[in-house]
This record gives C-alpha cells, structure tokens and sequence, in this order.
C-alpha cells in the first residue's frame, strides 16, 4: 500500500525544512565572506591612506632636500669664487 497523505505531506515537509536548512547554511557562509571582503576592504583604505600620508612626507622631504641642494651648490660656488679671487690677489701680491 502507498504512504498516507499526511506521511507524504511530513516528508514533503521534512524536505523542505532540509532546502531551508541548506539555504541558511549557505547564505551564512556567502555573509561570512562578504565581511571577510569587507573587513579586507576596510584594512587596504586604511594602508592606502597611510602610504598616501607617507607619499607626501616622503616628496615634501624630496623638495626640501633639493632646495637644501640648490642652496649648498650656491654657497659653494660662492665660496669657491672667493677662494679663487684671494688665490688671484695673493698671486698679484707676489708678482
């Protein structure tokens, strides 16, 4: 004899309740790697503002280097100048 219509009625139940069950377990674990995603979104804002924070440290110290450069280039050249100009007077001096 064939099952009863509330023995196919549970296990149509049971079925679906299994489907829900699966459904669930499945949707927790695409939510865990969604924050997973979002927690590694979140750190890799964060490292970029760091290194932009760095970057512009790091070009501010390149400029003020340079113009350190510009600067010690010109009093050398100035210090040479009057090197040569005593060298120059001295040698006039002798002659």
């Amino acid at each position: 004899m064939g099952a009863s219509p509330l023995d196919e009625a549970i296990g149509r139940m049971r079925l679906a309740i299994e489907r829900l069950e699966t459904a669930i377990d499945i949707r927790r674990r695409h939510d865990a790697r969604r924050a997973d995603a979002d927690e590694e979104f979140s750190l890799m804002q964060d490292d970029r503002a760091r290194l932009a924070v760095e970057l512009d440290g790091a070009l501010a110290e390149n400029r003020a280097l340079s113009a350190a450069g510009v600067a010690a280039t010109a009093a050398l050249a100035r210090a040479a100048a009057t090197i040569e100009d005593l060298l120059v007077r001295a040698g006039d001096e002798e002659g």
